[in-house]
C-alpha cells in the first residue's frame, strides 16, 4: 500500500459491502499547497474560541468508521469499505497513518484521517457532525504538516468544498513531480503527539499573524 502512494496511485472500494478494492490514478489531482489554506473569519474565530477540542490519533478507527457511515451529506453509499479499513487500520499501527479528531462534550463530532510517506502527507476522508468540524480539523492538520516540515498534502479529487479551503486541481504529471520532491523529505511525527492551541495552529496556517507570546 506504500509503494503504490509513493508511485502515485490509491485505493479505494466500489462500496461498504463490496470487498474489493481498486487502485486509483487520476488524471487530475486535488492538493492543498501547505502556504495556500483559506481561514475565514468565521472559522478562525471558532478555533479560536476552543468550543471543540481538537487530539490526534486517539480514535483513529473510530474516525474511520465515521467517515464510511453512508448517507452523510449526498453520498448515497461509501468507498470504505471492510478491507479498507482493515489496511489503514495497520498503517496507523505501523505509524503511517494519522487522525486528527474533534470533540465537544467528549464525543467525537468531527475528523479526518490519512498516511504519511516521507516528506508527503495523503489525506484519505474527512467527517463533521458538528458546523465547522472538518474544516477545524484540516485547520489544525495543516498547521502540525507545517511545523512539522511536510511538503505535499495531496487531497485526491478536486471538489468545491475543498475548493473553498484553498485546495487546487493540477496535472497527474505535475502531482509525480512534487511527490518526489516531498518523498526525500521526512516530516517530524512528533507534531501529532503534542497538543496545539486554537491560536496556535492559525499562527501556524497564516504565517503573518502575530503569534502571542511571542516578541517581535
Amino acid at each position: 500500500l506504500l509503494a503504490c502512494y509513493a508511485s502515485g496511485v490509491f485505493p479505494m472500494g466500489e462500496g461498504r459491502d463490496d470487498p474489493r478494492v481498486y487502485l486509483v490514478q487520476p488524471e487530475m489531482r486535488g492538493v492543498i499547497p501547505l502556504d495556500g489554506l483559506k481561514v475565514s473569519s468565521r472559522l478562525a474565530r471558532t478555533i479560536r474560541q476552543g468550543r471543540l477540542d481538537v487530539r490526534c490519533d486517539t480514535a483513529f478507527d473510530a474516525v474511520v468508521a465515521a467517515c464510511a457511515e453512508t448517507g452523510a451529506g449526498d453520498r448515497a453509499d461509501t468507498w470504505i469499505n471492510a478491507p479498507i479499513r482493515r489496511l489503514y487500520g495497520n498503517l496507523f499501527r505501523l505509524g503511517h497513518a494519522h487522525s486528527v479528531e474533534c470533540w465537544e462534550n467528549e464525543r467525537l463530532v468531527g475528523g479526518l484521517y490519512g498516511v504519511t510517506l516521507g516528506g508527503a502527507f495523503f489525506g484519505e476522508s474527512m467527517f463533521s457532525h458538528a458546523r465547522d468540524a472538518s474544516k477545524v480539523a484540516l485547520v489544525h492538520l495543516v498547521a502540525r504538516l507545517r511545523r512539522g516540515g511536510w511538503r505535499l498534502l495531496d487531497a485526491q479529487f478536486q471538489t468545491d468544498h475543498l475548493a473553498s479551503l484553498g485546495a487546487v486541481e493540477i496535472s497527474q504529471a505535475d502531482y509525480l513531480a512534487r511527490l518526489k520532491v516531498a518523498l526525500a523529505a521526512e516530516g517530524d511525527e512528533a507534531v501529532f503527539r503534542k497538543a496545539l492551541s486554537g491560536a496556535e495552529a492559525l499562527a501556524s496556517v497564516r504565517p503573518t499573524e502575530p503569534r502571542r507570546g511571542v516578541s517581535a
